[in-house]
């Protein structure tokens, strides 16, 4: 079974070299495909797999009879964008400067959201909920991000910290959109800052990642979320190893 360590080492090189070669066949591009397709299919997306593929391969989708929205794409190309952000930036702390350049890249290009007059690299203007839930208001966001970044700065980092500061991240919703994406693009940064194999959630498992993020928020429990994220785990590992 191959370790941790040589397997996040095997990630960042090849990350590195087939981004500069523009290679579409390797695990960077698998991962850019995997982390974007699910990462929206969870939010709605239109998108499928093969249109994710395309767009990233080469910049169209194939043609089809499928229904897709302006917005998919959009996103889709913003999270593209996004991943890139990341991998630009993995030298650096993790900060709410650099939270608010990954929502930059990934909402920048959608013009629902610049219609909408929403805030685009910034955190949320206006009031907003998750499903029936109330999150932080706008005017206490700041303060609720730098108590949840001076806690987060002060642990040891282990798969249980990353499951509480996702649900923490999660229930302040910074953003007026685009937070379970920021968030779940954070959660597979820092694992690979901390030697963690990296978690990709499945949208084949939406309904059992809400149900772990509405437990932390009823009942502060982290124990579906941790055990998410241990089950995410082994997908992400055995389908990088083709590449190896």
């Amino acid at each position: 079974m191959i370790k941790e360590k040589e397997f996040l080492d095997f990630l960042l090189e090849r990350f590195k070299i087939e981004r500069e070669k523009f290679d579409r066949s390797g695990v960077y591009a698998y991962t850019q495909r995997l982390l974007a397709y699910n990462s929206n299919k969870i939010e709605g997306s239109t998108l499928t797999e093969e249109q994710t593929a395309s767009l990233f391969d080469n910049g169209t989708l194939p043609q089809s009879d499928d229904y897709y929205r302006a917005k998919d794409v959009e996103e889709m190309n913003g999270h593209f964008l996004m991943f890139n952000r990341m991998l630009d930036t993995l030298d650096e702390p993790l900060s709410q400067e650099l939270i608010k350049q990954f929502h930059f890249e990934l909402k920048s290009g959608v013009f629902e959201d610049r219609a909408n007059g929403y805030a685009i690299g910034d955190y949320k203007q206006r009031p907003n909920m998750i499903g029936m839930y109330q999150t932080i208001r706008p005017e206490n966001v700041t303060q609720e991000m730098n108590l949840l970044m001076d806690w987060y700065n002060n642990q040891e980092v282990d798969i249980s910290v990353l499951a509480e500061f996702h649900a923490r991240y999660e229930s302040i919703h910074p953003f007026q959109d685009g937070n379970g994406r920021t968030g779940r693009l954070i959660l597979f940064r820092e694992c690979m800052k901390n030697g963690i194999v990296p978690i990709v959630i499945e949208d084949a498992n939406r309904n059992e990642y809400l149900e772990a993020l509405k437990a932390y928020r009823e009942e502060k429990s982290l124990n579906k979320l941790v055990g998410l994220f241990e089950k995410e785990q082994p997908f992400y590992l055995e389908n990088c190893n083709y590449f190896m």
